[in-house]
């Protein structure tokens, strides 16, 4: 009992915390995406860019925009990292290979931010801040400009198809959102101790007469903006593990709700958007409960730990910092594949079976409790089509959510999207296990391998980022197949996302009848959650099987 409380107080905490500011930031989100008005700095900006911001763009238009703006910061990243040795504040690192550039540009510009390398050992300043924290921003306002245009999509009538402007929308998610809120955090982190400098290595006497190298950095406003965008890559290689970049309780606790403040905002800006608050009421309390679930799970696994040593210690400790302890870790193990962060406090190798599957389970719903910044919020919506379509077919008629008809091309490209990530990660881990060169990296074997290597392929097919662990992934194998899965695990439910939007943009509204199914009941979030349970969570039983059930069994 004595352990039971201090994790329910921080649960406790951290859910006052978003209590009392989501519905700040959703009008601010929401005032955001639908203002005529343009600050200086951004029509600055689009002058730059040589960009009207007034110009309504069709779906398809708005999909080009972001596939290209993303395909320059993938070029320009991966030419950081092969000519890193010729630039400033490199430290002496030399060049990525090749692979690794791949994959470290793919990574950063998806969202993703999986790391095959020691951050600490392999880049310079200059990539760090220049390269990654920019991509930090970027990509976080590229997820959010594309679930504006889905929100948008919805709330507009015989719009020929236009879902509003994509560099409109990015630049007023980095300028009015992100930028904002990241220097306040990463200020607030200075003062709980995160480091913040361009110093290089330091020589340290240690008390037993000993050195001891630190390194220092730009760690604390990388680490804002790692959290705040759910991006997840780490300025050092145990991530937010290490006491530099999450020092104490505190700062985890900050971090923690860095990570969920915009995915939970952007569900109540969804329903000032479409002129129904109880619509992004609905939606967000699916994504608590599920996130609800996961913690519990999650905890329980890791504070019960099967096993001699972990009960002699009270808890499964191993791969935990102690000055976190197992629910602070548990805890943000939830939050992290939850959303698609990727950033860690405790290796997730070390998690008991049951708790590992669970963290694995989280990101392979597609992280949509409450999911990224965006992605999240649009990957919600899509399963609240589902589950309107499924309830239409029992009643027998015509589907229809918020007042736009479900038809049959609108479900192809539904169906296309539920279908996209589980084809690509199941491909994955098929080729990952049918190749010499994937388990030759696994440090484990049996299904602690497997998971090991499943967890590798669900993280980057989600464009979550963690690391389970275990796994040697910096090799032309691993780089290229995570680099691809990364890819089209971005961009291919993006592009989905957008001509849906563009459907319901072009599309008449029709009043609501005896037969519609309200979508702001209890009902519906009841629906909605046994469909993200059911139709997406059943189709990894098999593969879940091979390894931590299997473990957990054993």
């Amino acid at each position: 009992m004595s352990a039971v409380l201090p994790a329910l107080g921080q649960v406790a905490l951290l859910a006052l915390l978003l209590a009392l500011t989501v519905p700040l930031l959703a009008r601010h989100l929401a005032r955001t995406y639908t203002s005529e008005d343009h600050l200086a700095v951004e029509r600055v900006t689009y002058r730059v860019l040589r960009v009207d911001p007034d110009a309504d763009q069709h779906w398809r238009t708005y999909a080009l925009s972001a596939l290209g703006f993303s395909l320059v910061g993938v070029l320009a990243l991966y030419a950081l990292g092969r000519l890193q040795q010729h630039l400033p504040l490199s430290l002496g690192f030399g060049a990525l290979p090749a692979d690794g550039a791949w994959n470290t540009a793919v990574s950063f510009v998806t969202n993703t931010n999986w790391q095959w390398y020691s951050g600490e050992a392999a880049l310079g300043h200059l990539m760090q801040a220049s390269g990654l924290t920019v991509q930090n921003f970027v990509s976080a306002g590229v997820g959010m400009a594309v679930a504006a245009a889905f929100a948008r999509g919805l709330a507009r009538t015989e719009r020929g198809g236009r879902v509003g402007n994509f560099f409109t929308d990015l630049v007023r998610s980095v300028v009015r959102v992100l930028l904002p809120i990241a220097l306040v955090a990463a200020c607030v982190l200075v003062l709980l101790g995160v480091v913040q400098n361009l110093a290089g290595d330091r020589v340290m006497d240690t008390l037993t007469g000993g050195t001891q190298v630190l390194t220092g950095g730009p760690v604390a406003s990388q680490e804002a903006i790692k959290e705040l965008g759910t991006n997840g890559g780490g300025f050092y290689n145990v991530n937010s593990a290490h006491p530099f970049e999450n020092p104490t309780p505190l700062s985890n606790l900050l971090e923690m709700y860095l990570i969920l403040l915009v995915p939970f905002a952007m569900a109540g800006a969804f329903g000032r958007i479409v002129g129904d608050k109880r619509q992004g009421y609905a939606v967000g309390a699916v994504m608590a409960v599920l996130l609800s679930a996961a913690t519990a799970l999650v905890t329980w696994a890791e504070m019960a730990g099967p096993g001699t040593a972990p009960q002699l210690a009270g808890g499964a400790m191993e791969g935990k910092e102690v000055r976190f302890g197992e629910a602070a870790s548990a805890l943000f193990g939830a939050v992290t594949t939850g959303t698609s962060t990727g950033a860690v406090n405790a290796m997730h190798d070390s998690f008991t079976a049951p708790g590992g599957g669970v963290v694995l389970f989280s990101m392979m719903l597609g992280e949509i409790a409450p999911g990224g910044v965006g992605s999240g919020l649009y990957g919600m919506l899509v399963l609240a089509i589902v589950t309107v379509f499924l309830a239409g077919l029992m009643v027998g008629r015509t589907p229809e959510y918020l007042g736009k008809k479900i038809g049959q091309r609108e479900m192809g490209l539904v169906a296309a999207y539920v279908l996209a990530t589980p084809v690509l990660l199941l491909v994955g881990v098929a080729v990952a296990v049918s190749f010499d060169a994937g388990p030759a990296g696994v440090l484990n074997s049996g299904p602690h391998g497997f998971t090991e290597m499943l967890y590798a392929v669900t993280s980057a097919a989600n464009n979550n980022g963690s690391a389970f662990g275990g796994l040697t992934s910096g090799t032309p194998f691993w780089n290229s197949l995570l680099g691809l899965e990364m890819l089209f695990g971005r961009f291919l439910p993006m592009i989905l996302v957008l001509a849906l939007a563009g459907r319901f943009a072009a599309a008449p509204r029709v009043p609501a009848g005896a037969g519609t199914l309200p979508t702001h009941r209890p009902l519906f979030v009841v629906l909605l959650t046994g469909v993200a349970l059911v139709v997406v969570g059943l189709t990894y039983v098999p593969v879940l099987l091979l390894g931590p059930v299997v473990e957990s069994l054993s």
